[in-house]
Order: C-alpha cells, then sequence, then structure tokens
C-alpha cells in the first residue's frame, strides 16, 4: 500500500508531542497525515480519546493507517475492536507501560488499564526499545506477541521520543514505509 494512498493519523501519547517530535516532522512531510490532538493531555480519558478520533476518521476518505505513540499504543489496543472497520493498519512505537504501578505519579491512567492483552483487528507493527524507561522490553515484545503484531527491535533507543534524541528518527519513516508496503 503506498503511503499516499492512505490517510495517516498520528496519535501521541501522554502529554502529547513537542515541536520537532518525530510525528511533528512526519506530518509536516506527508500531505495524507494528521496529529489527532486530544484535548486534555495530561488527564487523558479513554473515552474521550475515542469519541476525537471517532470524529478524525468521519473526515477520512480512504483507508487510515494509524500511528501511535506511548499511551497512543495502548488507546490502540483499547479502542481497536470498536474501530476495526475504520482501520487498516497501526504502527505502534515505544508503548508504554499503564498497568505498571506509578508509571506517572501525577497520573494513574486507571481509564486504559488493563492493557489488552489479545489480538488486535488489523495488521500492525511494535516497534520498541530495550532501554524504554516507561515499558521493559520484555514487556514490549508480550504485547507484540498478544497483539498479533510484528515486531522491531529498535536497539537502546529510550523511548523514542525528543528526551532520548529522536526528532527526526529517520529509521522509524524508514520503517513505516517498509510496513506500509507489506500492507498491501
Amino acid at each position: 500500500m503506498k503511503i499516499a494512498d492512505t490517510d495517516i493519523l498520528l496519535i501521541p501519547g501522554y502529554g502529547g508531542t513537542e515541536t520537532g517530535h518525530w510525528l511533528h516532522r512526519w506530518q509536516a512531510k506527508m500531505a495524507n497525515a494528521w496529529i489527532v490532538e486530544q484535548q486534555d493531555k495530561h488527564r487523558p480519558s479513554l473515552h474521550v480519546w475515542e469519541e476525537t478520533l471517532l470524529k478524525r476518521l468521519e473526515k477520512t476518505t480512504r483507508p487510515v493507517v494509524l500511528v501511535a505513540h506511548s499511551l497512543g499504543c495502548v488507546f490502540v489496543a483499547q479502542a481497536a475492536h470498536r474501530l476495526k472497520d475504520k482501520i487498516r493498519g497501526a504502527y505502534l512505537v515505544a508503548p508504554s507501560d499503564w498497568d505498571r504501578e506509578g508509571l506517572i505519579p501525577e497520573f494513574d491512567g486507571a481509564t486504559f488499564k488493563p492493557i489488552p492483552m489479545h489480538p488486535l483487528p488489523f495488521r500492525t507493527h511494535l516497534v520498541a526499545s530495550r532501554n524504554d524507561p516507561y515499558c521493559g522490553f520484555d514487556r514490549a515484545k508480550a504485547f507484540a506477541s498478544a497483539w498479533g503484531s510484528t515486531f522491531q527491535d529498535a536497539g537502546e533507543a529510550g523511548h523514542i521520543n525528543m528526551a532520548s534524541g529522536h526528532g527526526p528518527w529517520p529509521e522509524g519513516l524508514m520503517s513505516f514505509a517498509l510496513f506500509m508496503k507489506r500492507l498491501g
């Protein structure tokens, strides 16, 4: 499947994304990509995030591919079965483990728990780092296995965000292009 033949919806994680984050850069590079901005980035609610995504999906005219980061990955897993008729695939980067106690001290992520551990109804690819402070590598592999995702070891890349030095993240863009080709 060609990137140009889809609508790509970019799903940030907890706290949104900083300017310069690879999600913003990807949006700037692809005319058919949009960041799905959530109202309350620091007190997210699964129901509100889902309603926001559904409103954005109403504007799409082509097959939709989601690109999610961190809590956005967990959100995709939580909402997948309700969205399955609208989504062609999802590229999941650095999922955060909200089942882990105290992950973000100021927010418990209750509406996103427990994290689903069953196959998702569309093709997915999960990219994980060996030293992500928000999700252990083995836990990320367990998500990929449970969700039926192909898995990519990103090495020691931190949380694959600005703090870990991943503004442009060209390796991710190449990996995403390969995922899109496999969606065929």
